[in-house]
């Protein structure tokens, strides 16, 4: 599956029923090797494009910058790629649009666009002014003329900032306004994700992250989700194998860490696979 368009079709049909897992790869040779394992479609990772490029998460990658990285993850695999492109890159509806028509331009998907301005504690932005951006959003999604999965996320339970109850009037108003995916962070609990999921009739995206790591693909799909992403959480996985991994080196000179790699040949392997179409 080579075609932009049959990307196009196949990632919009994966929402339309069942549970998928879209992992979040980091740089070509992690796509790849996702890719290789089963994946059906991937989703770049804020964070962990931040830290290829040696930077923090939240606002420290532009737009051109996502957008660079996110054609590269495109010719990586065989596989649809959905854009993670925080608050839109832009405070203003047009900029939001924006960032939707580039997006399409260079043969993502779909993305997610969050209602968390990008400033000291990551507030959301005012309700009305969030609608209005994802009401842009989804004009400039339907304005490529193909399938595009708009993902309106309400971040502002994970952030701290309000309750379940503002998230779900949120996400309502942000599938009125057109968006594809519903997506609620890091909700208190199961319970919750289920009134979210139950509270409106788009597909909804949850996170495997926090409490949530222990949920299954078939317990997330019990309480109503439709996909489940894994954000930053196999970046940081991999950079607490390479933070402990130094330590031990510098800090005591143990090396037996370094055993437990997987052969070379194995990533050899899987990485031509992941280049072409997964079996």
């Amino acid at each position: 599956m080579t075609d932009l368009a049959e990307r196009h079709a196949a990632f919009e049909a994966l929402h339309q029923s069942g549970c998928f897992a879209i992992p979040n790869p980091w740089d070509i040779g992690s796509a790849r090797l996702m890719a290789a394992c089963g994946a059906r479609a991937l989703a770049t990772t804020s964070a962990g494009h931040a830290f290829t490029l040696g930077r923090p998460d939240m606002g420290r990658v532009t737009r051109d910058e996502a957008l660079a990285h996110a054609q590269d993850l495109i010719a990586a695999t065989p596989l649809p790629v959905s854009g993670d492109f925080e608050n839109g890159f832009g405070d203003s509806p047009g900029e939001v649009a924006l960032t939707v028509q580039l997006s399409g331009e260079v043969g993502l998907s779909g993305c997610s666009i969050e209602d968390t301005q990008m400033v000291g504690g990551n507030p959301p932005y005012p309700f009305d002014l969030a609608v209005e951006r994802i009401r842009a959003a989804a004009s400039a999604a339907r304005a490529l003329g193909r399938p595009f999965v708009l993902c309106a996320r309400a971040d502002g339970v994970m952030n701290g900032h309000y309750d379940t109850d503002e998230a779900i009037r949120r996400i309502r108003a942000f599938e009125d306004a057109g968006a594809d995916l519903l997506y609620v962070p890091l909700p208190p609990d199961m319970a919750a994700l289920e009134r979210i999921a139950a509270s409106v009739e788009k597909p909804v995206n949850a996170l495997a992250a926090g409490p949530f790591t222990s949920v299954t693909l078939e317990q997330f799909a019990a309480a109503g989700v439709r996909r489940v992403s894994i954000g930053s959480a196999m970046a940081r996985l991999t950079h607490k194998v390479i933070v402990d991994a130094t330590r031990a080196i510098i800090g005591h000179g143990d090396f037996s860490q370094l055993s437990n790699g997987i052969p070379g040949d194995t990533i050899d392997d899987l990485l031509i696979t992941g280049a072409g179409a997964p079996e």
